[in-house]
């Protein structure tokens, strides 16, 4: 069996259909899987269109990236095609997204992409293609489980912890992970760049995406004014003790744990964004102790964990350190207090390396108000 692409052999029979995004790991993958001889296909969804960003390297799915990918897909000799799914990213991720930050909850529209669009039509792409597996450049790594590595996959951590995207792919289903392949969950940044150098591809040194990619700019309320034009009424900011402390200019430029750009002065102590209360379109604040969450209620579990049952961890923001707690039903409680968690965010749930499954986080509950 291929190592990296876990396929029987012969893989000259095999055909890989492999997600180029036009970045250098997508790229790498599509190279990794040419090499192994296999019927390599290269595929590109062209999901946005935001101006600026038709121009822009580094956003992922448009404009210059969909050339560089197909460069590197004439380069490595492979099939190249390019499917319009702009409409659909459209309705299932960038109008999700507003409407999760007018109902003033915070979101993630990459696990959202990669719940729909790439790992449902992307899917449905490749089946249709005849391909026997999907391969990507997100770092993360398929483990075949007991007994003997010869089990169902597991879905696991990176190696590279700096790298790691697990966080993102929690909503990866076992059906969805018996057909996917991660080949660089095993491999570090530097050594995936030297390959693409090795091979002569121009996005070997191709900077990494930072934004979310039809964000070009960073300016999110921009891109919620253009779904919801109501995004900037303003309301009032409220202390949680019931004072009025000011005006606001629109929910949408607010976020659970916010510290700056309050504009709010003369209280003895920082405030912080406790909640976004979107009916009454308030910006309620408080204290830091009064961020601190005891537990969470979980919807949308997904769960990759089989018969496992106790302690585990969870991370709450993809850049946060997984944190001891416990899964009971739909309830995430936290072995101690933990901050910055909102409505909207994603839980991820480990046991050590091995990604358990998450949900996405409904109601909060106060480490204060669980203690009184």
């Amino acid at each position: 069996m291929d190592a990296l692409f876990q396929l029987e052999e012969p893989l000259k029979a095999r055909r890989i259909v492999v997600a180029m995004s036009g970045g250098v790991d997508s790229s790498v993958v599509a190279a990794l899987a040419a090499r192994t001889g296999a019927e390599t296909i290269g595929v590109t969804l062209q999901l946005y269109d935001h101006g600026a960003a038709v121009g822009r390297t580094g956003s992922c799915c448009a404009g210059q990236d969909i050339r560089d990918a197909r460069a590197v897909a004439d380069k490595l000799g492979i099939a190249h095609y390019i499917f319009d799914y702009e409409s659909r990213f459209r309705e299932s991720v960038i109008q999700g997204f507003a409407d999760e930050y007018m109902a003033g909850r915070t979101p993630i529209p990459c696990v959202r992409c990669n719940m729909g669009v790439k790992f449902t039509d992307l899917f449905a792409l490749a089946r249709d293609l005849g391909a026997d597996c999907l391969a990507t450049g997100h770092y993360v790594r398929r483990v075949l489980g007991p007994p003997n590595g010869s089990g169902a996959p597991e879905l696991h951590r990176a190696i590279d912890p700096a790298r790691d995207q697990s966080y993102f792919l929690f909503a990866t289903t076992a059906e969805q992970l018996a057909y996917l392949r991660f080949p660089l969950g095993g491999m570090e940044k530097p050594a995936v760049r030297a390959i693409a150098a090795e091979l002569g591809l121009g996005v070997a040194m191709k900077p990494d995406s930072q934004d979310i990619c039809f964000v070009p700019d960073g300016d999110y309320a921009k891109v919620v004014r253009k779904v919801r034009p109501d995004a900037d009424d303003e309301g009032e900011i409220v202390h949680i003790d019931g004072r009025v402390l000011g005006r606001h200019k629109g929910l949408i430029h607010y976020t659970v744990g916010q510290r700056r750009g309050l504009e709010i002065g003369g209280l003895p102590d920082p405030v912080y964004v406790v909640r976004l209360d979107a009916v009454e379109k308030r910006v309620v604040v408080g204290p830091k102790a009064a961020l601190a969450v005891r537990s969470a209620r979980l919807s949308e579990i997904n769960w990759l964990g089989g018969d496992f049952s106790g302690p585990l961890s969870a991370k709450v923001r993809s850049l946060a350190r997984p944190v001891p707690g416990r899964l009971d039903g739909d309830r995430l409680s936290f072995s101690v207090p933990e901050y910055g968690v909102a409505p909207g965010q994603a839980a991820a749930l480990y046991d050590g390396d091995r990604v358990l499954g998450g949900g996405w986080i409904e109601e909060t509950e106060s480490a204060e108000l669980a203690s009184a």
